[in-house]
């Protein structure tokens, strides 16, 4: 196997990896939040998603982290965080999540984050060679928290 084939089958199994996550939180009825404040941040979470998305535009989304035709996006969420899709789903779980506050929903939690995480590193590896400008971006950008990380 090649070092990209590495990186994309890794990126495959950190995505799976968090869906299993999400679908055990689902399953165990731990993902929705039954708190006022978590509620909030669960609705803020998903129109930041859909934010991201509309931004993104027509481009599809991989299982495998690829890297897509066209300009980098920079504008919209992308103008704070470089990956606000996989930040609002981060969101979205952990405002669930601390409304349960139970043992099992928090190793999800932290299964969900650690792979989505490992998943940005690996489609930042593929930005960087897709996209000379990702550097600078990426530099100006955070990764997941707006202005800290």
């Amino acid at each position: 196997m090649t070092k990209t084939s590495n990186a994309k089958f890794a990126s495959f199994t950190v995505y799976l990896l968090a869906v299993l996550g999400l679908i055990f939180l689902i399953y165990k009825r731990l993902l929705f939040a039954d708190h006022v404040v978590g509620i909030i941040v669960q609705v803020l979470s998903a129109c930041l998603m859909i934010w991201a998305r509309i931004t993104f535009g027509s481009r599809s989304f991989h299982a495998i982290a690829n890297t897509t035709e066209g300009r980098l996006v920079t504008n919209g969420p992308y103008r704070w965080l470089r990956h606000p899709i996989y930040a609002s789903v981060i969101y979205f779980v952990w405002a669930g999540v601390l409304c349960h506050s139970l043992i099992g929903a928090i190793a999800a939690a932290v299964l969900i984050s650690l792979s989505l995480i490992g998943r940005m590193l690996l489609e930042e590896s593929f930005l960087k060679v897709a996209y000379n400008e990702y550097a600078v971006y990426s530099k100006r950008t955070s990764r997941l928290i707006p202005f800290l990380f």
